[in-house]
């Protein structure tokens, strides 16, 4: 249901692999997807994580088994469930690794979610987006707090409420990609894409998406100024700092890059 590989070229690959019925979302996708994430996340030899689909979409949202079968369900079950799939969300968001989405074709549902909670999302022209919960009687709960962060509330309260079909056009207006190519460059975008993650220090990419995080809802008083100034001071008095600075100075690589790497 899920692929998840290690490259030896730094990146991680986590691929929905149900082409048959559009990487339709069940238990066991929710399951391996999670596992997936979190041996990537512990895994130093992935430093960029990208999130895929097999065939012609990314993810079409509920598997329409699945949800047979939750339809018998107590609220309890439902809640476990529920619960299962925001922790996928959760450690997609958490990921100390940057993360893209490769996007194509529909990403519907859940599938806005796993778009959403990801550092960045390219998308081909041909994708398309739905909030489509409403129309079955349902809500994008689990996935509304990365939507919203992404798009804002003024297109969350259209789009959730609406369910309309978003474009790929409107997906970069509403900023749910932040980039949209024809198909045929889309791979080309995501390589050039990882390959400007690859040349930032790997903890220094972890400690920014952390800073990201907590300054984002921060306001901008005493807190932040103590929080920020703690913030540069750890890591320029790490070992990665250190080399990262030294290196710049002498005009030479740093050490997290290979040999033959692009001069950062």
């Amino acid at each position: 249901s899920v692929v998840t590989r290690v490259g030896t070229d730094g990146v991680a690959r986590i691929t929905f692999n149900r082409p048959q019925v559009h990487n339709a979302i069940d238990e066991a996708v929710i399951a391996e997807c999670t596992a997936g994430l979190r041996q990537v996340a512990a895994d130093p030899a992935g430093r960029v994580v990208i999130v895929a689909g097999e065939g012609a979409s990314f993810c079409a949202g509920a598997d329409l088994n699945w949800m047979k079968r939750s339809a018998a369900y107590d609220e309890h079950q439902n809640y476990r469930e529920a619960a299962d799939f925001a922790a996928l969300l959760e450690a997609l968001h958490e990921m100390p690794k940057p993360t893209i989405a490769r996007v194509h074709g529909p990403a519907y549902g859940g599938g806005v979610g796993i778009v959403a909670a990801c550092d960045i999302a390219i998308g081909t022209r041909g994708a398309a987006f739905s909030f489509s919960e409403v129309r079955l009687g349902l809500i994008p709960a689990m996935i509304s707090p990365y939507a919203i962060a992404a798009i804002g509330e003024r297109h969350a309260r259209r789009y959730m409420l609406t369910a309309e079909r978003i474009d790929a056009a409107e997906a970069l207006a509403i900023g749910l990609l932040d980039e949209v190519c024809d198909e045929a460059a889309h791979d080309e975008r995501v390589r050039e894409i990882t390959a400007s993650l690859l040349r930032g220090g790997p903890a220094s990419v972890a400690a920014c998406k952390r800073l990201i995080a907590r300054v984002a809802h921060m306001p901008i008083d005493g807190e932040a100024r103590e929080y920020t100034a703690r913030a540069i001071a750890t890591i320029r008095a790490s070992a990665e700092g250190k080399e990262g600075v030294a290196a710049f100075l002498e005009k030479r690589k740093p050490g997290w890059l290979p040999a033959e790497g692009t001069r950062s």
